[in-house]
């Protein structure tokens, strides 16, 4: 039995971080979920700009789409919300046959939008209502300014992924604000149900402090953070708020696991898989490190209730003079920005493409 496998039956889903038209026509995702176990999918900007840059499948499309007066935003949204609908299709099944638990794939509002909730409201209704699919996540960023739009978002029926969670207290925040917007369902006399997750970023916490500990503690740090908010998941999921709205019919916010690929290349290409290995959750994991761990990963126990022994690294952290809380901020400002300036390479992607094609 493969070791994705092993991973799935243990109860956490094997999700890709990866779309391009390619995976779909050559039929390389079809072929990742018969014979890999993945049972959805993750997409940002970088692999769009990656996959429409180094690509003509697009081209046809894009031609098309700027003949029709399209261009920027709108000619993007057009053709992520056409892959995503085709990998929506593909999961459907798996997304009944768990009874909507799995088989979900992720679209990203602009994040220029980061700082004003109500444009985000706006265009996650727009962009879900567009797509049609009800196995599709709007992507919202889970920082300070986020949290009214993943609440409101929740609010109106929008099932969404909370990302750019670096922290267990950006995780609590995500949940916060999940629960919050179920509970104005509820008050409302409309079913809870509806889905999110929240996806906690792991190797980019090694990246940033792998030259400035010592060598035994490099690439120990992500995975620390990982079932430290592992812990806090499971105190929500046994907490009296969250009881009283599963008893309505709500379902769990799944914790999910993203930026799983290895960023050293000193340590395991498959570090952060079989470490962060737990029921009820998620690993979205890039293209190499998903076929690396089919080929030679290994699944152990699951990550302990109580989170093993990260508040003791975490503290061997501080000691060596990492100040994890504001590291945590730094990380999640850095992502913001980062997801900023893979939107405009990928909007300015399209523009020199379409002058190209047009």
């Amino acid at each position: 039995m493969k070791a994705t496998q092993q991973l799935n039956q243990l109860g956490q889903s094997l999700w890709l971080d990866n779309i391009t038209r390619d995976l779909l026509d050559n039929g390389t995702l079809r072929k990742y979920l018969t014979e890999l176990s993945v049972t959805g999918l993750t997409s940002n900007p970088t692999i769009f700009d990656h996959a429409i840059t180094h690509s003509a499948s697009y081209d046809p499309e894009i031609r098309r789409l700027v003949g029709a007066g399209h261009s920027g935003e709108s000619l993007f949204f057009e053709l992520a919300v056409e892959d995503l609908t085709r990998a929506a299709d593909l999961f459907a099944p798996i997304h009944e046959r768990t009874a909507t638990v799995d088989g979900w794939v992720s679209l990203e509002v602009s994040p220029l939008l980061a700082y004003d909730a109500k444009a985000t409201v706006t265009e996650a209704k727009s962009l879900h209502k567009k797509a049609k699919r009800n196995n599709l996540f709007i992507k919202i960023p889970g920082t300070k300014e986020g949290a009214p739009a993943i609440e409101e978002a929740i609010f109106s029926g929008v099932p969404v992924n909370v990302t750019l969670l670096f922290t267990r207290e950006h995780y609590l925040g995500a949940a916060e604000a999940y629960m919050r917007g179920l509970e104005r369902r509820v008050a409302a006399y409309l079913s809870p149900d509806v889905r999110s997750v929240a996806s906690l970023f792991i190797s980019r916490w090694d990246k940033a402090t792998m030259d400035k500990v010592p060598e035994r503690d490099r690439d120990r740090l992500g995975v620390a953070i990982g079932q430290q908010a592992y812990k806090a998941y499971r105190d929500v999921l046994e907490s009296d708020r969250w009881q009283r709205l599963a008893n309505l019919g709500a379902r769990p916010q799944r914790l999910l696991f993203a930026s799983t690929g290895t960023k050293d290349p000193k340590a395991s290409d498959v570090l952060y898989i079989g470490a962060l290995a737990a029921p009820c959750t998620v690993n979205t994991m890039p293209e190499e490190t998903l076929l690396a761990f089919a080929q030679h990963g290994r699944v152990g126990s699951a990550i302990p209730r109580d989170g093993a022994d990260c508040e003791q690294v975490l503290t061997e952290f501080g000691r060596a003079g990492i100040n994890v809380a504001k590291l945590g901020a730094d990380l999640q400002s850095e992502g913001a920005k980062s997801f900023v300036n893979s939107w405009r390479d990928l909007l300015k992607a399209i523009e020199t493409k379409s002058k190209a094609l047009k």
